[in-house]
């Protein structure tokens, strides 16, 4: 049985397809387009253009999934903070209905942070801390203790809408830097939660598995490690301070599409890392996609092959 799920967000789209066999849940494909649809919002409206990327996208997409045999009524698609943000949101959604043929789930910041949740702990072996996704458009947060959800919410921040707020040329410079911490720290101060030390967050989003990348490749870890220290993630902020070719290499090296988020990015882990006094982050490769995949699609008792 074939599944295949759209995620639209604000800085990637991504078609995932995943084979459910013998009562497991395996990925067989992936493809992730940089849609940077935060750059086509003006006045908080998605401009015509960036509906016209959108369904360019999409299009492409389902030709994808024909090739596995699936039609436009095989995909799943549904839209965080890329269309929850804006004011012109159904127009949006019709839009998009009426050239590709394709219904869109809005998913809102609570319904994404739990759908995180359970698709990450299919994979996350602790049975208390905290989730961060940390996207293009928005942050969910999400506490659990012995396995079950103590809350779950969303922030408007993210790597590319801070990006774009906040930063003039690629990498953020010293006052900018401090506008981008100042603003999440401000933003999370507004969700009024409960001060908790959690040593270990579970990572779940494209910016969490960039920073593994990244943090893998500067200080020689292997390939496959999903464990990044708080203590090396500021030391890459320190390091990666400028343009120049020596200092954005690793960047080029491993997450080149990321050039110009990973530092907002990686500034937003720090500080969120810092007010749960979080030593670790152990980065999923599940979240909202399988969460939304398991509780809304498959709705039955699988499980994910382990490192898959």
């Amino acid at each position: 049985m074939l599944y295949a799920i759209v995620d639209l967000g604000s800085n990637t789209m991504r078609l995932c397809i995943y084979e459910q066999k013998d009562n497991s849940l395996k990925s067989i494909y992936e493809k992730k387009t940089m849609a940077g649809l935060v750059n086509y919002i003006k006045n908080e409206r998605l401009s015509t253009a960036g509906i016209n990327r959108t369904c360019t996208i999409l299009e492409e997409y389902k030709q994808y999934a024909a090739n596995f045999g699936l039609n436009a009524a095989d995909l799943h698609v549904f839209a965080t903070a890329s269309l929850r943000n804006i004011v012109n949101t159904r127009e949006v959604v019709d839009n998009i209905k009426s050239v590709t043929g394709l219904s869109i789930e809005l998913l809102s910041g609570e319904e994404e942070a739990t759908l995180d949740f359970m698709g990450a702990i299919k994979l996350f072996e602790g049975n208390n801390g905290a989730l961060v996704d940390i996207g293009g458009g928005s942050t969910e947060l999400v506490s659990f203790k012995d396995r079950q959800i103590q809350y779950a919410t969303s922030m408007p921040v993210g790597s590319l809408n801070l990006y774009v707020n906040y930063v003039k040329k690629i990498i953020p410079k010293g006052e900018e830097r401090d506008q981008i911490r100042n603003h999440v720290k401000e933003v999370l101060k507004s969700l009024e939660l409960n001060k908790e030390t959690i040593p270990c967050i579970c990572g779940v989003g494209g910016t969490m598995r960039a920073s593994a990348k990244l943090s893998n490749q500067i200080f020689g870890y292997p390939k496959d490690n999903i464990t990044v220290k708080t203590s090396d993630i500021k030391e890459i902020l320190e390091m990666i301070h400028n343009s120049k070719k020596q200092t954005i290499a690793p960047i080029l090296q491993v997450i080149p599409d990321r050039i110009h988020t990973i530092i907002p990015g990686l500034i937003a882990v720090d500080t969120i890392a810092e007010f749960y006094g979080a030593e670790q982050i152990i980065v999923s490769k599940f979240g909202v996609r399988e969460g939304y995949l398991y509780e809304r699609i498959i709705k039955e008792n699988v499980y994910a092959p382990s490192g898959k």
